[in-house]
């Protein structure tokens, strides 16, 4: 088989999807118009798996804060709670995602927490009140924050997408689904979170 027929008999077994990606800026915005700066952005493409097994992330406490305030992982992610501030915390959330009672604490607990739900899960400190932070959980591997100008940068199959968001100034507390449409040519595609 010549490198012209095989590069056709690939591209229609795969599709035209998976043979191409290109660059698209998503700006996220909410339902006034304001650009959302930190923010959860996440597309499920076909083809590319909704859970992991292998995949490992962090929520540390520094300075009596979690950090980072905003955490995105693919669902089944193995999230470790290491604690760098020389005080104990007693992490809990009461999310219906997922719901964790470390308590009082130094170091790092001996065992992660996988997140095996979609969804979004609020941390807190039984100790320190001011302390919370956000784990959203995505069924793909495909999510970025938003930067400062409500921007998150994918390679992306040209067409349409679904695409998840979630901001903390929202109503709601669950991700939003919306429509994504990639352009041939990649660029840039606003989304708007309803309130």
């Amino acid at each position: 088989m010549t490198f012209p027929s095989l590069f056709i008999a690939l591209t229609a077994a795969l599709g035209p999807i998976a043979a191409f990606a290109v660059p698209v800026t998503v700006e996220l915005r909410g339902p006034n118009g304001q650009l959302l700066a930190d923010a959860a952005v996440a597309v499920e493409v076909k083809g590319r798996p909704a859970r992991t097994t292998t995949a490992k992330a962090e929520m540390g406490q520094r300075d009596r804060q979690f950090a980072p305030q905003l955490l995105i992982v693919q669902t089944g992610t193995a999230v470790s709670f290491p604690n760098f501030d020389t005080v104990r915390h007693h992490v809990y959330s009461i999310s219906p995602i997922k719901v964790i009672d470390i308590k009082l604490y130094a170091g790092t607990p001996a065992e992660p927490i996988v997140f095996d739900k979609p969804g979004v899960a609020t941390l807190g400190c039984n100790i320190h009140d001011r302390m919370s932070a956000h784990v959203v959980v995505v069924d793909t591997p495909v999510f970025a924050r938003t930067d400062a100008s409500g921007r998150a940068t994918f390679d992306l199959p040209p067409g349409e997408q679904l695409a998840k968001a979630w901001h903390a100034g929202q109503k709601q507390s669950t991700l939003q689904s919306l429509r994504l449409d990639v352009p041939t040519a990649g660029g840039s595609v606003v989304l708007t979170l309803a309130d």
